[in-house]
C-alpha cells in the first residue's frame, strides 16, 4: 500500500494501550453495515441454455445458482438482474428483435430476495445472445459514480456482434466508469471463453469456467460475492468545525464526516479521570489511472488540544503512496494526558479535548472532498492484568488439507471469516485491497503465509505491488510485508520467517518491542492482502492467493478491569450500541459519559501517544 511515516508523541512503552475493554466487545459485536458496490447480474438466457444438464436443463441449473447466490448475498447489498434471450424465438427470422431483446428484471437496489427469486424463476429461455447490448443496458442501470460492478453468466458466445462484447467493455472502461466485469462460462467452447474473458480482462475483472451445473451453483456466489466487495465509508453523520470553539462533541461510535483538501476539522471528545482517548480517522482513495508515483502521495495529521485551544504537543501524522491504488489511509492517536500519573498543565486530567484532523499533502487528480470515517474511544484501568507479556513469535505450521474458497471483504468491516488454521484461496483483481480475520484468544498466537500464484502475464504489464498486513482487534498494524508480482508465483513474506504474533496477553503492551506492544487485545485479528494495479496498463489479469494459516497455544485467563470504569461488570463487558447516537455542537466543559469504541472494524492503525517530547518512525505499508 505505501511507506507510512508516522510522527507521534512519545510516552513510555507501559502506555501502548491497545483498548483492552473492548475485548468482549470486539469478540462479539456486530460491526456497521458495510455498503457494496451495486452490482447487476446477467444471466443467459438463449435457447442453447435448453441443453440437458444434471437435474433438467442449464437453465434450470443456472435459476438454482442464482437462488443459492441471492440467498447467501449480504442483505445490505445492492443487486440487480438483466436477462437476454426471454422475449423471442432463436431462429433466423428472430434476429432482429432477438439481437437487441435484454430485459431489466430488478434494478441494482438494496437486495430483495423475494423479488429476485420470482424473477429468476420466471425467466423461459429460447432466444438469441446479445452479450455487447446487455453489457450496455446493464451499465445504465448502474449509479452513474462510484465502484460498480457486473457479473454476466453465458453457455455460448454473442450471436448479435457487433458490437462485439469485448469492445463495449473496453468502451465502458474507456469512459472512465470505476465498472468491473466478472463473467462466467457455462459449459462453453473456446471461441466464447476468449470472448468472455477479455470483457473481464480489460476492466480488471475474473473469468471463472463452471463445467456443470454444480460447479455454477459453487462460483456464481463466490464471483458475485467479489464482485459485490468495495470499500464505502460508512458511520453516524457528524460535521467536524474549522475551530474548536464550535467543534461537535462526540460520544461513543463510529461516524462519517467529509474532509477538503488543506482542511482542519476539529471534534470533542470528553475524557473521564484515569482514562485514555482513542481517536482515529480513515480515508479512501479513489482509483484513478495515469498517476505519476511522484505524485501519489497523501498524508493526514492529528493533533490533541486541551479545552482552551492549547496544544497538546500530542501529534502524530499518516503518508500513503500510490494512493491512485484506491489504498484506504488511516492515521490514529492514542491521548493518555486523562491517565494518573501523566504531567502536562491542562492537557492533564479529566476534562474535555479537542482532537484536529488535517488533510496535508493531496496527491493528483483527486475530488476537493472525500468521505471520512472516525472512531473515538475511552480504555478504563485494571486490577489485574493476567499472566505476563511474551515475545515469543508463533511458529508456522503447514497445515495442509483441503482449500476453502473464501471472498474477502473491501474493507475491515465486511472481512471474510476464516476458521482457524487451514488453507484458504480467494482472487484478487489489480487495485483490489482485501481483508479476512481470524478468532485469536488470550494465550494463543497466528502466523500465516500468502501464496500468489502465476497468472500468465508477463512484463511491466503483469508487474505490480503486493503487500500484507496484519492488523489487532482494534486495527492497529501489527507487521507486514511487500514485495513485486511479476506474474510468477511469489509468495508473502519472501524471507523464512512468516507473519505471526506472539501469544496475546494483556501485559504484552509493556514490551520494549514496538510490535508485540500492539498484540494486547484478544478477539478478532484481521489481514490485509493487496493486488496493485500493474506498472502499464492493458492487461490487468486477475491473481489466484492462497493463505496457509497456523493457530497455535491454549487459550487463557485474560485482564481484569476495574469496576465502575465503563458501563458493565468488572471485566469490562460493555454493550456496544446499534447505531451511535448524533454528536453534539457544545464549548460546555462539564464531563460527560465515558466513551467507547462501538466497533473495531475500520482500517485504522492505533499507536499510544501522550507526552511533549516526540519521536519519527518510518515503517513499511
Amino acid at each position: 500500500m505505501s511507506t507510512t511515516t508516522r510522527l507521534t508523541a512519545l510516552f513510555a512503552a507501559a502506555t501502548v494501550a491497545l483498548l483492552p475493554s473492548l475485548l468482549p466487545t470486539t469478540a462479539h459485536a456486530t460491526p456497521d453495515s458495510p455498503q457494496y458496490a451495486p452490482t447487476m447480474l446477467i444471466l443467459d438466457a438463449s435457447g442453447s441454455m435448453q441443453r440437458p444438464d444434471t437435474g433438467g436443463t442449464m437453465m434450470d441449473s443456472a435459476k438454482r445458482a442464482v437462488r443459492g447466490f441471492v440467498g447467501s448475498a449480504p442483505a445490505e447489498s445492492k443487486v440487480g438482474l438483466a436477462v437476454y434471450g426471454t422475449g423471442t424465438g432463436n431462429a433466423e427470422a428472430d434476429k432482429a428483435a432477438g439481437c437487441g431483446d435484454v430485459q431489466v428484471l430488478q434494478r441494482p437496489e438494496t437486495l430483495d430476495r423475494n423479488a429476485l427469486t420470482v424473477a429468476v424463476d420466471g425467466v423461459q429461455a429460447r432466444g438469441w445472445t446479445p452479450m455487447g447490448v446487455s453489457l450496455r443496458k446493464a451499465a445504465e442501470t448502474l449509479p452513474k459514480s462510484g465502484p460498480r460492478s457486473i457479473v454476466l453468466v453465458s453457455d455460448g458466445d454473442d450471436t448479435c456482434a457487433p458490437p462485439e462484447p469485448c469492445d463495449v467493455a473496453r468502451e465502458l472502461k474507456q469512459q472512465g466508469l470505476d465498472l468491473i466485469v466478472h463473467s462466467i462460462g457455462f459449459a462453453v467452447d473456446e471461441k466464447a471463453r476468449a470472448q468472455l474473458s477479455c470483457m473481464a480482462q480489460v476492466t480488471g475483472g475474473t473469468y471463472a469456467d463452471a463445467a456443470d451445473g454444480a460447479a455454477l451453483e459453487r462460483i456464481l456466489p463466490r464471483v458475485t460475492g467479489a464482485a459485490l466487495r468495495n470499500y464505502s465509508a460508512s458511520g453516524t453523520p457528524i460535521t467536524g468545525a474549522d475551530d474548536y470553539r464550535t467543534a461537535p462533541v462526540a460520544t461513543q461510535g463510529h461516524y462519517l464526516d467529509t474532509v477538503g483538501q488543506h482542511e482542519k476539522r476539529y471534534y470533542g471528545v470528553d475524557v473521564p479521570a484515569g482514562g485514555t482517548a482513542y481517536f482515529s480517522g480513515v480515508v479512501s482513495f479513489p482509483r484513478l489511472p495515469n498517476i505519476s508515483v511522484a505524485d501519489d502521495f497523501n498524508t493526514m495529521n492529528l493533533r490533541v488540544f486541551d479545552r482552551n485551544g492549547k496544544d497538546c504537543n500530542v501529534f502524530e501524522y499518516d503518508q500513503a503512496s500510490h494512493s491512485s491504488d484506491g489504498v484506504t489511509l488511516a492515521v490514529s492517536l492514542t491521548f493518555r494526558g486523562a491517565v494518573e500519573g501523566a504531567s502536562g498543565g491542562t492537557c492533564h486530567g479529566a476534562g474535555r479535548y479537542y482532537f484536529q484532523l488535517d488533510w496535508d499533502k493531496v496527491s493528483n487528480g483527486l475530488p476537493q472532498r472525500l468521505p471520512l470515517e472516525l472512531m473515538i474511544g475511552v480504555e478504563p484501568g485494571v486490577t489485574d492484568r493476567g499472566p505476563a507479556a511474551s515475545e515469543v513469535a508463533t511458529a508456522f505450521t503447514d497445515p495442509g488439507g483441503a482449500e476453502s474458497p473464501v471472498t474477502g471483504g473491501g474493507s475491515l468491516a465486511s472481512a471474510a471469516t476464516l476458521g482457524g488454521a487451514g488453507r484458504y484461496t480467494d482472487t484478487l483483481r489489480p487495485g483490489e485491497y482485501v481483508f479476512y480475520r481470524v478468532k485469536v484468544d488470550w494465550g494463543q498466537g497466528l502466523a500465516y503465509r500468502v501464496n500468489f500464484a502465476a497468472n500468465g502475464g508477463t512484463g511491466t504489464k503483469a508487474t505490480s505491488n503486493i503487500q500484507t498486513v496484519l492488523y489487532s482487534p482494534v486495527a492497529a498494524e501489527i507487521t507486514s510485508d511487500t514485495h513485486v508480482y511479476t506474474g510468477t508465483d511469489v509468495a508473502l513474506p519472501t524471507s523464512d520467517k512468516p507473519i505471526a504474533t506472539v501469544p496475546i496477553r494483556y501485559a504484552n503492551r509493556d514490551s520494549s518491542t514496538s510490535a508485540v506492544t500492539r498484540q494486547a487485545v484478544a478477539g478478532w485479528y484481521y489481514i490485509a492482502v493487496k493486488l496493485g494495479s500493474p506498472v502499464e496498463a492493458g492487461d490487468e489479469r486477475p491473481v489466484p492467493i492462497r493463505l496457509d494459516l497456523s493457530l497455535a497455544g491454549t487459550p487463557e485467563p485474560g485482564p481484569k478491569y476495574a469496576s465502575g470504569a465503563v458501563t458493565g461488570d468488572s471485566k469490562g463487558t460493555v454493550s456496544t450500541p446499534a447505531a451511535a447516537p448524533a454528536a453534539t455542537s457544545s464549548t460546555d466543559d462539564g464531563l460527560r459519559q465515558p466513551i467507547l469504541i462501538a466497533t473495531a472494524v475500520a482500517a485504522v492503525i492505533l499507536i499510544a501517544a501522550a507526552s511533549t517530547a516526540v519521536l519519527l518512525i518510518r515503517r513499511r505499508r
